[in-house]
């Protein structure tokens, strides 16, 4: 993989040498300045003529900054001659506005993946889109790589550790949004149930309970989300879950963003999420996607 050639900016550090070591590609090295107002510079330092290049970056935790250091990090690569430069984002941020919720309301999803387009991404690979609608923003190839294997190979070992029998275990929905993850997940197991709890939004980072579809009572329910950012849904949910008559409550989701530390209700038995973010918080469990990244880099 001579002609390859992998950068990691302020994210995704330890993520980027981790898929490096793995595709045996190597890692570049560029500079990264703020100048006294603010402003950033991204300078290439590799030489990286005739390459491919693949930038890892997820835009969130400081959205906006780390939003702009690839973009400017692709303009910068793009300048050095490159062939190509795929942006790798293992946590696309914005997308959560991927539509007008409300009247006045901008589609920030959208106006993201133009912007990456403008700044001379070639291509694009993501983890777990918020919505699969996302990757009709760009007009550029969008690779979106799912994680549901991951999890469901560490929960089938973790559940057999535990004694924990599969036709006691409920793959749970924390709302309509997670129906294909939680059937993706659930088909991993060989009797386990579906369940999905019905909720509304009041406002942003706020959700209530409306009701719960599915048996859960005397189960052990598995919570399956894409992001757990201040808890609410998840808790929401937990809550619900016990209040129905649950066992035990395990939860994964692979953004981990937790903008107001582990919150997560104390009842839970354990929290799995991957490392898209670079997470570390007590009593959270982190397992890599740099095998998932590297394994569709070195078939391309």
């Amino acid at each position: 993989m001579k002609n390859f050639i992998i950068f990691h900016l302020s994210r995704n550090k330890d993520l980027a040498e981790k898929i490096a070591n793995i595709a045996g590609i190597p890692l570049g090295k560029c500079e990264i300045d703020r100048f006294a107002d603010g402003e950033i510079l991204v300078r290439n330092l590799s030489d990286i003529k005739g390459k491919t290049v693949y930038v890892v970056q997820s835009t969130g935790q400081n959205s906006s900054d780390s939003l702009m250091e690839l973009l400017i990090a692709i303009d910068a690569f793009k300048n050095s001659a490159c062939k190509e430069v795929v942006a790798v984002i293992p946590y696309y941020g914005f997308s959560r506005q991927d539509r007008v919720a409300r009247k006045g309301e901008p589609i920030t999803a959208k106006l993201v993946a133009h912007s990456l387009q403008a700044a001379g991404a070639d291509r694009v690979i993501c983890i777990d889109l918020h919505t699969q609608q996302i990757q009709g923003f760009f007009s550029c190839p969008v690779a979106n790589l799912e994680t549901y294997d991951l999890f469901g190979e560490y929960f089938i070992k973790r559940f057999k550790e535990l004694g924990i029998k599969e036709n006691e275990i409920v793959v749970v929905s924390p709302d309509h949004g997670s129906d294909v993850r939680v059937r993706d997940l659930s088909s991993l197991f060989s009797h386990a149930d579906i369940a999905v709890i019905s909720k509304r939004r009041p406002a942003p980072n706020q959700s209530e309970v409306v009701g719960v579809v599915g048996d859960i009572k005397d189960k052990t329910c598995l919570i399956i989300d894409d992001i757990i950012d201040t808890g609410g849904t998840i808790n929401n949910a937990v809550d619900a879950m016990f209040k129905k008559g649950a066992k035990d409550v395990f939860v994964c989701a692979t953004h981990a963003v937790f903008s107001k530390g582990n919150v997560i209700d104390k009842r839970v038995k354990e929290i799995v999420v991957t490392d898209t973010l670079q997470t570390k918080l007590e009593g959270v469990k982190v397992i890599t996607v740099a095998n998932l990244l590297a394994n569709y880099i070195m078939t391309e």
